[in-house]
């Protein structure tokens, strides 16, 4: 056992450099766990601040000066940011407190539907399993229901460090924007003079999860607004809250799509019957998401190395299981820079002598 991790220890970290870099991973990962919660004001505003990054080089690349570039890229983040907290999250509110009020409502007409299937297909569909679907329908509904209700009073907390987001978050975006060749410098006094793995691994990560972190935030953008669109030409109800959960389905690839055609499928069901309409909205809806994976994604994501479907469902649960909403969001660039650690991660063959046993 001791040879196998002498061998071990000499093959991977027999650089100094990788001993390092391992520690400030393992360090890391330990801080956010721990301190993730305390300081996810900072952690958000550094992830708004890389996302803007882009913009920012753009504009430098241009012509437009340094300082001058970071003020209009705030502004107008600023402007999307008022945007969506008091035009668009109302909407949503207002949206899903009606739908919860309906509830009832479509549970009738779902119970409706459901007591049909076991005499239509005895041999596929029994009542039992049918009983006990809306059973749990009923519960899932009941329980959102009551959370809607008493969200007044049991959120007040919530509300208040939402508040607090709202004032600290442009202020660190602003500074990290501003400040951001200072606070690299400094962090880089802290790492060997001398560091050729780290300096390509940074360079592999910026380049794989900045084009992947901005792209995803740009298809969320255009996938929910042309959802939107589309949704209010049709007259299908609860359009803005459809399409916010159409356009946070790109995150998670291959499940998203599949989990937020359910309740697409089930209001427009619940809106229009059986009938042309209702095949309408559903044909408008599997044309944005064969656009969105055909065309939009190519464009988006050219300069993203692509990982296999396998190694993507498994940073999205490994990750989303660890960080929650952030982790699946994170999961693909999270992987990707895995991915470029352990291809620059010096590797030296065993001088040791292979044997079978000792």
């Amino acid at each position: 056992m001791v040879r196998i991790l002498r061998g071990l220890a000499h093959k991977y970290f027999s650089d100094e450099e990788a001993v390092i870099l391992f520690l400030l991973l393992v360090t890391g990962t330990v801080f956010i766990i721990w301190f993730g919660a305390m300081l996810a004001p900072a952690i958000a505003s550094l992830i708004v601040a890389f996302i803007l990054q882009g913009l920012v080089s753009k504009l430098n690349r241009m012509g437009v000066p340094e300082l001058i570039a970071v003020i209009g890229v705030f502004v107008v983040f600023l402007g999307v940011l008022v945007g969506f907290i008091f035009g668009l999250l109302p909407l949503i509110w207002t949206q899903l407190s009606t739908l919860a009020g309906e509830a009832p409502r479509i549970i009738r007409e779902l119970q409706s539907y459901l007591e049909v299937l076991p005499q239509q297909y005895p041999h596929l569909v029994s009542a039992e399993s049918m009983n006990t679907m809306y059973q749990q329908i009923s519960a899932e509904v009941g329980h959102l229901t009551q959370w809607l209700v008493s969200f007044s009073l049991s959120s007040i907390p919530d509300l208040v460090a939402l508040l607090i987001y709202m004032v600290l978050v442009p202020i660190l975006v602003f500074f990290f924007l501003k400040d951001r060749r200072v606070l690299v410098n400094s962090f880089a006094r802290l790492l060997p003079p001398q560091r050729p793995m780290m300096v390509r691994i940074w360079h592999e990560v910026n380049l794989q999860c900045a084009n992947y972190v901005r792209g995803k935030a740009v298809e969320i953008l255009i996938v929910g607004g042309v959802t939107y669109v589309a949704f209010k030409f049709l007259g299908v109800p609860y359009a803005a809250l459809l399409s916010l959960l159409v356009g946070l389905s790109v995150v998670i690839p291959y499940i998203g799509a599949a989990v937020v055609t359910i309740p697409v499928a089930v209001i427009g069901l619940f809106a229009f019957g059986w009938g042309s309409h209702f095949i309408w909205v559903m044909v408008i809806y599997g044309i944005i998401q064969a656009l969105d994976g055909n065309v939009l994604v190519p464009i988006l994501f050219s300069e993203v190395n692509n990982l296999h479907p396998v190694a993507i469902i498994v940073a999205v649960l490994f990750f989303g299981g660890i960080w929650g909403l952030w982790g699946v969001f994170f999961a693909i660039p999270l992987a990707t820079m895995l991915k470029a650690v352990f291809a620059a991660w010096p590797v030296k063959e065993s001088s040791l002598p292979p044997t079978i046993a000792e």
